[in-house]
């Protein structure tokens, strides 16, 4: 046991339940493979009472008003920031990542909560004009009732705020389905809602069989709404489930990220943005760069850029002075790399820099490029979701654009360009959510983070994510004349 690390328990109904007498999973370090903790793992009794309580919650969280939940999610936010120093280490030591970009993701998501405290307090109705004289008309928003919210373990605080602080500024109740490779971030971030007043029986933590979890909550008549983050896979089941029982359904789910660069770009600024994109995060990030196309004048030069920004890249323990890129986030993780670059070299691609695991302790894996990679290949088509960079060229720009649309993804897309013509066309024709041009622009709070496709539907950013936690009631009332 790590001493940093805190004990794990489930929330419920305002109790934080360890493990005792029932199942655990092991909770590993990614970076030395020891066990920090064992996970109590939540059964169908468990569930049920996290539903009785989300419905109880419900009842009394809606009934707060608007600027009164403001208010409790602020303060929520100024603890998350206080404690940042002391969470920012159990997120490295669950998930890996060096222990700034750990510190970085706990002061965004108290930015985050901050953002939606003040956006719930602009969900307004309308007044629509009558056609009758003593008739008014009214468009009324409410929310839509208790959620249950699945999350993955890249960004394990990151990604659940972004969830409970649009349920909550909503009126909403929540269940929190926790990663179970990162679970202390997630307990972490509860404690911080809890104590800045979020009643106990609106915000639940959970953690176990995923599958099991999913499909009781999802069936239960009190949950409303259902918000998922992960593979597309696991999220085309869910939203089949909650379209069998009629809850809405955000789901954020897979990329595989195309980033154009044409001939006429700033070549050099072009491969350092993108590598930082690549290797942030060991490349476990759903809206990471991953299939470069490049203009055959300019591939060269771009990739002598792009790999001296890897050759730089310092692998090791996340909480180590001068370490840019951890682990990957478990030994499945590695073999999937592992994987990925087999297929790929047997198939005629080059490994042009890395493409091996480092040493035989924790889940390291080398900054990776392959170069003369061709779409039959494995790592062409389904996401890597690591630190792999798949470098090919194009010839005109029809080519780039069908490349680019190739893939039943959709989520992000990058290029760079300094021909507005090129931008227009680009914006007209790529076929994803989110596309970013000469910058990194793509997460932030304010602006929609979605996709389309495969990759998902529904906003977990900008007011638009706010929708999928209302419901839009119409009123209309005639005026009665007392005589």
């Amino acid at each position: 046991m790590t001493r940093r690390y805190p004990s794990l328990a489930l929330h419920i109904d305002g109790a934080w339940i360890h493990a005792r007498e029932r199942a655990t999973i092991p909770v590993l370090n990614p970076a030395t493979d020891e066990v920090l903790g064992d996970l109590p793992c939540a059964d169908p009794d468990d569930l049920e009472a996290a539903a009785a309580a989300a419905d109880r919650g419900f009842r009394l969280w809606k009934a707060i008003s608007p600027y009164e939940r403001a208010k409790v999610l602020r303060r929520a936010a100024a603890i998350l920031r206080e404690r940042a120093a002391d969470i920012a280490p159990v997120v490295t030591l669950e998930q890996g990542k060096p222990l700034a970009e750990s510190m970085l993701e706990v002061e965004t998501s108290a930015e985050i909560i901050e953002w939606f405290a003040d956006e719930g307090r602009r969900t307004y109705g309308r007044i629509v004009p009558a056609r009758a004289a003593d008739v008014q008309q009214l468009v009324i928003r409410e929310p839509v009732g208790p959620v249950a919210a699945f999350t993955p373990w890249n960004f394990p605080i990151g990604q659940a705020t972004r969830k409970l602080a649009a349920a909550l500024s909503a009126g909403c109740s929540v269940i929190l389905k926790g990663p179970e490779d990162t679970p202390a971030s997630c307990m972490a971030l509860v404690r911080a809602l809890l104590d800045g007043g979020v009643p106990s029986e609106a915000l639940a933590l959970v953690f176990g069989d995923p599958a099991a979890i999913s499909a009781q909550l999802t069936a239960d008549a009190r949950i409303r709404k259902i918000s998922f983050t992960g593979s597309t896979a696991v999220g085309k089941q869910l939203a089949a489930m909650a379209g069998t029982h009629m809850k809405r359904a955000t789901m954020e789910l897979g990329g595989h990220a195309p980033a154009i660069v044409f001939a006429d770009a700033d070549i050099e600024l072009a491969a350092a943005t993108l590598a930082a994109g690549k290797f942030r995060n060991a490349g476990q990030i759903c809206i990471a760069p991953t299939r470069f196309l490049i203009e055959a004048p300019v591939h060269d030069r771009f990739l002598a850029a792009f790999t001296e920004h890897a050759r730089r890249v310092q692998v090791g323990d996340g909480l180590a002075a001068g370490t840019t890129m951890g682990p990957l986030a478990h030994a499945r993780r590695v073999m999937a790399m592992e994987a990925i670059v087999a297929d790929a070299a047997e198939q005629g691609a080059a490994v042009h820099l890395g493409g091996a695991r480092i040493g035989n302790r924790g889940s390291f894996f080398q900054p990776t490029i392959l170069t003369g990679v061709t779409p039959a290949m494995q790592a062409m088509n389904e996401e890597p979701f690591g630190p792999i960079a798949l470098i090919g060229q194009f010839s005109c720009e029809a080519e780039a654009i069908t490349e680019a649309n190739r893939l039943a993804f959709g989520l992000a897309a990058y290029a760079w360009t300094r021909s507005a013509a090129t931008v227009a066309r680009l914006s007209a024709h790529v076929e994803s959510g989110m596309l970013s041009i000469n910058h990194q622009g793509l997460a932030l709070i304010e602006t929609p983070f979605v996709g389309v496709k495969d990759s998902g539907y529904g906003s977990e950013g900008g007011v638009e994510a706010m929708e999928p936690y209302l419901n839009t009631r119409f009123v209309s009332h005639r005026t009665w004349e007392w005589r």
